[in-house]
């Protein structure tokens, strides 16, 4: 009886901070907030994305030399509306130090991906849309939203799944740690 509640409260929270599937995704290091995945302390796997939110293409390996938060979300994540403010906020006071932020959108198709950038945060941030899912096939999120942050070299150093109340403060400490 025990271990059903056990598992029924993990459950509860899973589903609490994310928008998808809150499922393993098979061991790995665990970052320092506590989420594992596979990619932390291994390099991050490169990309070129087009944006929606007129900020052309980015790619991954020329953002070499700063620190990157690579953030998978959805126009229907409830958690992704509250963590793009938060984001914005971070990159509003971080990008002259070296943060960059990349939004990458797994909705199945590409409308509404500006508009959300938009209404939520007024994002500044180059934010597209994940064309195949590719992108997402390489890092593997867990759920929606999922934060990967990488370092100076391009290595995973944290990974932040789901949202809550303090992951702005989280990637900000994690942040100033890489700088």
């Amino acid at each position: 009886m025990r271990s059903l509640f056990v598992v029924t409260a993990v459950l509860a929270v899973g589903a609490m901070v994310g928008c998808g599937d809150s499922s393993s995704t098979g061991g790995g290091a665990e970052s320092a907030s506590g989420a594992q995945h596979e990619l932390v302390g291994k390099p991050a796997p490169e990309f070129t994305l087009d944006t929606a939110n007129g900020k052309g293409k980015v790619d991954l390996a020329s953002l070499k030399g700063k620190v990157v938060f690579v953030d998978f979300w959805a126009t229907w994540c409830g958690s992704c509306k509250e963590l793009f403010p938060k984001l914005q906020e971070l990159e509003t006071k971080y990008a002259s130090s070296g943060l960059e932020i990349v939004g990458v959108s797994e909705d199945d198709d590409n409308n509404g991906i500006a508009e959300f950038a938009q209404a939520h945060g007024n994002a500044k941030f180059p934010v597209g849309w994940d064309n195949g899912k590719s992108i997402a096939g390489q890092y593997k999120p867990p759920t929606m939203p999922t934060t990967f942050v990488v370092d100076k070299n391009g290595i995973v150093r944290f990974v932040h799944v789901g949202y809550h109340d303090a992951v702005q403060a989280e990637l900000e400490k994690e942040l100033k740690s890489l700088m």
